[in-house]
């Protein structure tokens, strides 16, 4: 997925939207009649957390995965983010950061299936 949002510390990271990526894949407990997740309700998860803005991709990260996870039947979220415009001396592709997060089990871990959003976005590089 991609947004445009404040993201970064620096004076204009704080004043001017830049692009963020967002890849999130959500692994679903098959229990209770729950075997999919709705990618709609992925993408307005993302798009309400990168429109929040952050200084830390990190912070955005947590905040994503716990909003996630508390979609019902959740067991497991990986999160990556790419910032493409780093204000680094150096040649640079993208800054990444990339946080897994295990929901705490309730029960005895039931079967799982793997829901992949189709990972909307573009990897660089």
């Amino acid at each position: 997925m991609r947004f445009h949002t404040l993201v970064g510390i620096l004076p204009h990271e704080r004043e001017f939207a830049q692009p963020l990526e967002v890849d999130v894949i959500a692994q679903v407990a098959v229990q209770a009649g729950i075997a999919a997740v709705d990618y709609r309700q992925l993408y307005d998860l993302t798009a309400a957390a990168a429109g929040r803005g952050t200084g830390y991709l990190e912070t955005l990260a947590d905040e994503l995965a716990n909003d996630i996870l508390a979609i019902p039947g959740v067991s497991r979220v990986e999160i990556a983010l790419r910032k493409p415009h780093v204000p680094l001396p150096g040649p640079l592709d993208h800054a990444e950061i990339r946080l897994v997060r295990t929901a705490e089990p309730a029960e005895p871990a039931p079967e799982r299936a793997e829901v992949r959003p189709n990972r909307v976005g573009v990897r660089h590089g």
